[in-house]
């Protein structure tokens, strides 16, 4: 019997020092601080592209290790992309396909790692792996094949949305979780995606001009992430007010736990309030659908509600037109 085969290396990754609360990167037997604090996790991911970067030099070749296309992808592309779920994808893809070649990129494969995960982060995944192949056919290759890397289909768009009665059960459920109430509170009148409201912080705010920013000042705002200044709603604005007079001293950051920034969803936290609730169906993004859905019931203007949403008008329509009082009215009884 052939001895068994040796583990891959696992390749450089974060790490949290909770002694210091920074961020340093486990390489093997290194370990490499980057002088990020634990709040600053876009500067990590960003110093952990350009570590690999520097230290990883790949070699052309018809036949190579997925974990070198992997890697030349990070070092090529990563260190320009704002978009974090890069890098998610590109770590989750190295611990399954790592100690792979290219011939083994096939569409069992691509299922049997698709079934180990959620369909729409199983297609998030895949996709970025195409793409890592095609960007070694240019740069590294040719390859001796191209194969077709199979994504799950498209998961069917969400539509879940809170009635009036829902969110005052869930912000009822949620009044002794101090995070979580101002996540809720914030989602339901602003429609921001958690990601914003996690990092948001007291200096996006003018609570004299009612203006609210999304992103910090001069961070670059992605294509299909629009992350545009707003009106702050009249009914949040109180909520703000109250909780900036409150605002532990040296806490930047609207949201917090006890002072210290969120570093991950609140899903535990999340699901018992919608089971005291008694709310089925719903995640953190479904705050963001029913501000689109009230606004739309509500008969709002379709390019003031897509400005304040960051999104398209076409997108609004196509996906929340339907519960406005005008839609089809005109036409629906001719």
């Amino acid at each position: 019997m052939d001895p068994e085969m040796p583990r891959r290396a696992k390749g450089p990754r974060l790490y949290l020092d909770r002694s210091r609360r920074t961020w340093a990167i486990r390489d093997g037997a290194s370990y490499v601080r980057t002088g990020c604090a634990e709040a600053d996790t876009e500067r990590a991911h960003k110093f952990l592209a350009e570590y690999i970067a520097n230290k990883y030099a790949p070699k052309r070749s018809p036949s190579p290790l997925v974990a070198d296309m992997l890697l030349a992808y990070a070092r090529d592309k990563l260190p320009g992309m704002k978009s974090r779920s890069a890098k998610y994808n590109i770590s989750n893809l190295e611990k399954w396909w790592g100690d792979k070649s290219l011939v083994d990129v096939t569409a069992a494969n691509c299922r049997a790692y698709a079934a180990a995960r959620t369909q729409a982060a199983a297609r998030s995944d895949l996709g970025k792996l195409q793409a890592a192949i095609n960007h070694w056919h240019a740069e590294y290759g040719p390859l001796a094949l191209i194969p077709k890397v199979v994504l799950p289909p498209r998961n069917a768009a969400r539509e879940r949305w809170l009635t009036r009665s829902e969110a005052a059960r869930l912000l009822w459920a949620a009044r002794h979780t101090e995070h979580l109430k101002r996540i809720i509170l914030i989602g339901l009148y602003t429609g921001s995606r958690y990601g914003v409201i996690r990092q948001l912080e007291w200096s996006w705010l003018d609570l004299d001009g009612r203006t609210m920013r999304r992103r910090a000042h001069r961070a670059v705002e992605t294509a299909n992430k629009r992350t545009p200044t707003i009106r702050i709603p009249r009914r949040l604005l109180g909520f703000l007010r109250r909780w900036r007079r409150t605002a532990p001293i040296g806490v930047p950051f609207v949201v917090h736990y006890d002072g210290r920034p969120l570093r991950r969803d609140p899903h535990t936290a999340w699901d018992t309030a919608c089971r005291r609730a008694g709310i089925t169906g719903a995640s953190l993004h479904t705050l963001r659908h029913t501000r689109a859905t009230w606004m739309m019931q509500k008969g709002a203007d379709p390019w003031q509600t897509a400005g304040f949403l960051g999104m398209t008008v076409r997108v609004l329509e196509a996906t929340y037109g339907h519960h406005s009082p005008k839609w089809q009215r005109d036409v629906a009884d001719i």
